[in-house]
């Protein structure tokens, strides 16, 4: 029988999370049984708990849910707004341990490169952050060149890309994670203009973070 409309919809886990989460619960399992097999009901919890709430933390961190796409320049990542400077159409965007961690295309076009570059891991909302490891992204919109930036935090240490250089996106679409707290930024093409100010917080697809000549954009 097909599922209806509001049927309970499981979890997305996002991709490129680490493979960890897939043996958490074996090992919730394994704790449990050796707890009742040595220490019978007194240590049940007490060895258990924390395996299980660490389980549910790493499932929290990298949920993937659906977005409805926004209107114009969508943002690229859940969390707040750090810079927004409207002469440079430049932007900023701390994306901290709560927030989720799956980015997505502003607006469509062609990936052209991805430059990957060693750095630091300072606290991604401070200035220290400017030579943290990096992924920047150069994308080809119909409104001119996009730049996107992925940097890596004090507890993001991997940056994972689910597009290719030569891969067309669409706006919205999903383009790459960092894990745990981290930062995107941005450097939109002529003829944006932002809508957001510092302290402002957006949703990655959902937000609209700026608008195009022609209004709604591609």
């Amino acid at each position: 029988m097909a599922l209806s409309r509001h049927a309970v919809r499981w979890p997305v886990i996002a991709r490129g999370a680490p493979a960890g989460i897939l043996l958490a619960p074996v090992l919730v399992m394994v704790a449990i049984a050796a707890a009742v097999l040595a220490f019978e009901q007194m240590a049940l919890g007490a060895l258990t708990l924390p395996f299980g709430l660490a389980f549910l933390a790493i499932l929290f961190f990298f949920r993937d849910p659906r977005r409805v796409i926004g209107a114009g320049v969508v943002s690229p990542a859940d969390g707040r707004v750090l810079v927004a400077d409207p002469a440079a159409g430049r932007l900023a965007i701390f994306m901290g341990v709560s927030d989720v961690h799956v980015n997505r295309a502003p607006i469509g076009g062609v990936v052209l490169r991805q430059t990957h570059r060693p750095g630091g891991f300072a606290i991604a909302s401070g200035p220290e952050s400017a030579s943290n490891e990096r992924l920047v992204w150069e994308i080809e919109t119909r409104f001119g060149p996009l730049e996107l930036t992925q940097v890596a935090g004090i507890f993001a240490r991997r940056i994972v890309p689910y597009v290719r250089p030569g891969d067309k996106v669409k706006k919205g679409q999903r383009i790459g994670l960092v894990r745990f707290g981290s930062r995107v930024e941005l450097v939109l093409p002529p003829g944006c203009r932002l809508v957001v100010a510092v302290g402002d917080r957006v949703r990655a697809g959902a937000s609209t973070i700026a608008e195009v000549q022609d209004g709604l954009g591609p």
